[in-house]
Order: C-alpha cells, then structure tokens, then sequence
C-alpha cells in the first residue's frame, strides 16, 4: 500500500491498524475514521470502545 497519507488511511478505513505514538504507546484496533489533521478514532483499542487520538502524536500507522 503506497500514496499520500490520507490516501492510506482512506484505504484502511473499517480494518485493523495499529497505530505507534511518540511516546512508545501503541494501540491496535479498527480504523473508523480520521481528519485531514490525521487525528483517528480507533475501535475496540485497548479493550476500550472508542479511542481519539491527536495526529500530531502519531509516529506510524501500519494496515
């Protein structure tokens, strides 16, 4: 999978990713949506039902 970002996060939507933050953190789950900021809503993360997190604290997204 190659493009722009948001290019790859439009494609990732509704499938597991897991997302590394600056910290070290790391949170697997279902991409359920995103801005242009790439700030995400991940479902089922850390046995919690909704996560938000900030774009500007992610590292790497993998599909």
């Amino acid at each position: 999978m190659s493009g722009r970002p948001l290019d790859v996060l439009e494609a990732s939507l509704n499938s597991e990713v897991t997302v590394r933050l600056k910290g070290g953190e790391e949170y697997t789950g279902t991409l359920s949506g995103y801005d242009q900021h790439m700030n995400l809503v991940i479902e089922g993360a850390e046995d919690e039902d909704t996560t938000i997190i900030r774009g500007d604290n992610v590292v790497s997204i993998n599909p």
